[in-house]
């Protein structure tokens, strides 16, 4: 194993582990630099393009940048001398010079913004360019390039740690800029809408389209901050929702075992139904005068078929239902089938209610045969990767093909 690296950190004397670089060792010791293109997360790499973390460097005659300088034995660093400091308020003042006033900006709470509030940069002398158009053709995330200051972050989050390669860039000098496939519109283009970039961009020009208004304006700025766990598959993907006035806007991935910060298109907005008036928020009871076969139900109004129950009034009902059930047909007419969206913890439990209180051995779980596959075909061959028609169907079906299961054991 290498030895430490020894050098001098702002008159301290310090120590790096091989391949750390200066910024990275900064960090560790609680030193703040300001960095932009360089996110300090699992599978981000430093560029170095922003200059925003210079450093001045003893003995050499220009500034370097700390993300991607590694110390040797014996240097001699400083991160705030006064040359380090003209020179990072120097690049926010030209940064900021071609961005929307804050007012107007698509994130005023960006990196961005939060990096010129700490160096005292406010505004800027240099005149702005004219600003690209937006692109709203995405259903989940907005476009909006003006804010745009081609760190790369979005083309490396989408290419090296998605591996999506969307996100690329394109022509040259004054011209060059960020595109998706072929300068499509995001919309258009192949994306998967995992939302890496939108979660990596440190000021704003790719949002989640929650978050502002059709003009671009940012209006639903988050006021709270819950971590929990993705309610979607066994993964266990850990993440962040952003709340507003009780209502989530936008979630985030969290650094967990499962997921290191990323998240799938679900994960990351599929969130709505959380709010969506159709969703049922108390227990409902099947009418007496309502057929068990009679399912044209209006899901915005179940209570033409339903009525509302308390919940031990219908757990109560349930459970004497599947005892009347096991004691007339025997315990072999009963089974089981888990939910991805229990935890472990839960699925315990019901594998112990089938085996147990059911006295059956007809008990699955909807991961153990992964359906990713079969959403791609289906997605293919008939536009949908989910069930198109509901499970009474099948009474009606002359053929039932079952891939993955033995019905006769």
């Amino acid at each position: 194993m290498s030895d430490p690296i020894r050098f001098t950190l702002d008159g301290a004397e310090v120590s790096a582990e091989p391949g750390e670089t200066i910024w990275q060792v900064a960090d560790r010791l609680g030193i703040e630099i300001p960095h932009l293109c360089w996110l300090p997360k699992p599978g981000y790499r430093a560029d170095g393009n922003c200059r925003a973390c210079m450093v001045e460097i003893e003995g050499e005659r220009v500034l370097a940048a700390s993300c991607v300088r590694k110390p040797v034995p014996g240097m001699k660093v400083q991160t705030a001398s006064e040359r380090a400091r003209f020179s990072r308020k120097m690049v926010f003042e030209l940064l900021i010079g071609d961005q929307p006033s804050r007012a107007a900006a698509p994130d005023p709470n960006s990196r961005l913004w939060q990096w010129a509030d700490t160096l005292g940069v406010e505004d800027s002398r240099f005149p702005r360019h004219a600003p690209p158009a937006p692109d709203r053709s995405h259903p989940a995330m907005a476009v909006q390039l003006d804010a745009c200051i081609q760190c790369n972050l979005c083309v490396r989050a989408c290419r090296e740690v998605q591996v999506n390669d969307v996100i690329g860039m394109a022509a040259r000098g004054y011209h060059e800029k960020i595109i998706f496939d072929f300068d499509d519109p995001m919309g258009n283009s192949t994306c998967v809408a995992c939302g890496e970039c939108v979660q990596a961009c440190p000021t704003g020009a790719l949002l989640p389209a929650t978050l502002v208004d059709a003009n671009g304006v940012y209006t639903n700025a988050p006021d709270r901050e819950v971590d929990s766990v993705c309610p979607y598959c066994g993964v266990g993907c850990q993440l962040t929702y952003r709340i507003r006035e009780d209502r989530i806007v936008a979630v985030e991935g969290k650094d967990g075992p499962a997921n290191h910060n990323r998240l799938c298109v679900k994960g990351r907005f599929g969130f709505d139904y959380a709010h969506h008036p159709d969703r049922l928020t108390e227990p409902l009871i099947r009418k007496d005068s309502i057929s068990k076969h009679d399912t044209d139900i209006d899901p915005a109004n179940p209570y033409t078929h339903f009525r509302k129950a308390t919940w031990d009034e219908a757990l109560d009902l349930a459970a004497a239902g599947l005892k009347r059930i096991r004691d007339r047909d025997g315990k072999r007419a009963l089974a089981g089938f888990g939910s991805a969206k229990g935890s472990n913890e839960e699925a315990y439990l019901f594998q112990k209610l089938v085996r147990t209180g059911f006295g059956s051995n007809n008990v699955d779980h909807c991961t153990r045969l992964c359906h990713a596959s079969s959403v791609a075909a289906l997605m293919e061959g008939i536009g949908s990767g989910a069930v198109t028609a509901p499970f009474t169907a099948a009474a009606d079906a002359d053929v039932i093909i079952v891939i993955g299961a033995r019905p006769t054991e």
